[in-house]
């Protein structure tokens, strides 16, 4: 089933609280995190197993006691082994106050002048039990959470400038751009599925030749455009047969398999 969307268009908690929790195991319907990217801010803490993390072009392992932080519009997605793992989404704007200390900072963090490090765990020992004590509190929702969860995203935020778990930004522009072409891609595959689609019409859409894009999108997912495509209508065609009333027939029919 789907984590979420190629883009994440959904409200993540609620309009005056946009933080939002999930706690994965193997038998959680959005177990695998399918490929995607999405405005929000993400921390991804590994319970239990192995993640085998997807970040645009590299790929990383990780393992129980990790924690990763994902930068909004980073492209990223994972495949679980025996894992429990749990993650939190949120609007870094939540934390935006006027005249408040912290706000060049967050600033900074937003407008990606900073970029904190993906793998916060591996050189510090405080991050993890932050993290801890910050799912606790968004699972438990006792009275009062939400103050605690912001001051732990807080505290969270002072540790990684004290402890320089990030760097100055220095994105490569061609990089940059091609990134953002597979994002057109991904969304127009999320808003258009259920139609005849071609290999030309999404190359056309990254701005490449199919035989680059091919390479260059595989390089990126794990999957051919079209691989992916089917697969993301499998996915698709699951979820509307397990929330609507239809049969698999009419199904496969809107969604073309």
């Amino acid at each position: 089933m789907k984590y979420i969307d190629y883009q994440e268009r959904a409200q993540q908690g609620t309009f005056n609280f946009p933080i939002a929790f999930y706690h994965q195991t193997p038998h959680s319907p959005r177990y695998d995190m399918q490929y995607h990217w999405h405005t929000q801010y993400e921390i991804i803490r590994i319970i239990s197993g192995t993640f085998q993390l997807k970040l645009e072009k590299s790929t990383m392992l990780c393992q129980a006691g990790d924690v990763i932080f994902i930068t909004s519009g980073m492209l990223h997605g994972g495949t679980p082994h025996d894992c429990i793992y749990e993650c939190i989404l949120f609007d870094l704007q939540i934390l935006l106050k006027n005249n408040h200390a912290c706000s060049r900072i967050i600033r900074d963090i937003i407008d990606q002048k900073i970029t904190v490090n993906t793998r916060l765990s591996e050189t510090s020992e405080t991050v993890p039990a932050i993290v801890h004590d910050l799912c606790h509190a968004l699972s438990s929702k006792k009275t009062g959470y939400e103050f605690m969860v912001q001051g732990y995203l807080y505290h969270l935020l002072g540790t990684i400038i004290h402890e320089h778990l990030y760097e100055q930004a220095h994105q490569n522009i061609i990089s940059a751009e091609r990134i953002s072409s597979v994002k057109n891609v991904l969304t127009f595959i999320s808003d258009n599925y259920s139609n005849n689609i071609s290999l030309d019409d999404l190359s056309r859409i990254a701005g490449m030749n199919p035989k680059y894009f091919c390479r260059y999108f595989r390089s990126l997912t794990g999957r051919t455009p079209i691989d992916y495509l089917n697969y993301y209508r499998i996915e698709c065609a699951s979820e509307m047969l397990s929330t609507k009333d239809i049969t698999i027939r009419e199904d496969c029919y809107l969604l073309r398999i």
